[in-house]
């Protein structure tokens, strides 16, 4: 049940390729060479964010001009990249790396992180049949990751990465270098292994999100939710592979798509509400039991951080990243959640919906 939350947080989906394209070369045996563009967490928020050096927008130039003949030969439209990669983890195990970027996206300064998600919706509007953003964008993200970054503890970044590296089968690294040019791929290694060298050199001190917002209410309707809902979620077979697999019948190209609507209102958000969100599924993934299954106060607590954050984005944004998944699950009558429904208890399942309902009103109400 956390994972389904932690998903609609996630608006640095980017960070999924970006892991990838690491995977492609060994990491080196040393942890001061291990790079550090992974695991890039959770949304992205409003506040005023500190000075930083230009060195890490030189530097991320750099980094694009080595990087960019790998990034256009890697098959971008493959499943390959909406699915697990290879190794023994299991639901748990992924639940717990989650939780680490989870961890380092609510310490990153919430104007940057606006910066960088506001920077992959752009890069998304450039991208070409073969799924390559223009090379000027790919130098924008670059920057903007670099920042977000060096406004985190390196101890949080190190966590992220040695927490999805222990993840990942010794046969995917070599397996995914098969697919390109060695050599390009290398090179791209080297030149992130360098910009990680100068993001750690010029660390930005973030700034504590702010807010004025009243959404008092919506923590209150919360408490009705959870108690309707979490019967349904008890019932849900959290610990099932189901998660991690493609859509059926969607492309890449479209569940990228409705990506870019969650990353839009993730760059939205209030940046107080959201580390606040991303706290309560931190501390929700701490009672998660055997089942994958919090505890009745963490899941009413997470409710809550969600209904507070949607509460503060303009409600068509909302219901652009309504419409897009629903458009790849087939509605409501679609195959993805006739299946779903038949896993569960129908009854707790309508019961939730309808709590859900009742809760919408009360969100919107408060925006």
């Amino acid at each position: 049940m956390v994972r389904a939350g932690v998903k609609a947080l996630a608006a640095g989906a980017a960070a999924a390729a970006l892991y990838q394209q690491l995977t492609f070369v060994p990491a080196p045996k040393t942890q001061s060479r291990l790079p550090v563009a992974m695991g890039l967490g959770a949304g992205a928020a409003i506040a005023s964010a500190p000075a930083f050096a230009d060195e890490i927008g030189d530097a991320a130039k750099k980094l694009s001009d080595a990087a960019y003949p790998f990034m256009k030969e890697v098959d971008w439209n493959s499943y390959v990249y909406w699915t697990k990669p290879g190794g023994s983890a299991s639901a748990s195990d992924w639940v717990k790396a989650i939780d680490k970027a989870i961890v380092m996206g609510s310490q990153m300064d919430s104007k940057l992180l606006k910066d960088g998600a506001m920077a992959h919706h752009k890069a998304i509007g450039t991208i070409d049949g073969s799924g390559v953003m223009s090379k000027d964008t790919f130098t924008e993200i670059n920057a903007a990751l670099g920042r977000m970054i060096a406004s985190v503890p390196e101890s949080s970044t190190m966590d992220v990465y040695n927490s999805f590296k222990a993840l990942v089968g010794s046969d995917v690294p070599a397996y995914m270098m098969s697919k390109v040019k060695e050599a390009d791929a290398k090179a791209a290694y080297a030149a992130l292994v360098d910009f990680k060298d100068v993001v750690k050199a010029h660390p930005i001190t973030p700034t504590a999100p702010t807010s004025s917002l009243n959404v008092d209410s919506v923590g209150a309707a919360a408490s009705k939710l959870a108690a309707a809902s979490y019967p349904f979620a008890k019932s849900v077979d959290w610990n099932s592979d189901l998660f991690v697999k493609p859509v059926p019948g969607a492309s890449p190209k479209d569940v990228l798509g409705a990506v870019d609507k969650m990353i839009v209102m993730g760059a939205s958000m209030d940046g107080k509400l959201l580390k606040e969100a991303a706290e309560a599924h931190h501390k929700a993934i701490g009672s998660v039991d055997a089942k994958g299954v919090t505890s009745a106060a963490d899941w009413e607590a997470v409710n809550a951080a969600l209904g507070k954050v949607i509460a503060s984005v303009p409600e068509s944004q909302v219901m652009d990243v309504y419409n897009s998944i629903g458009k790849l699950v087939g509605g409501a009558g679609g195959a993805v959640p006739k299946n779903l429904l038949s896993t569960v208890n129908s009854g707790d399942a309508m019961a939730a919906y309808k709590a859900f309902l009742d809760f919408k009103d009360v969100v919107k109400a408060a925006r």
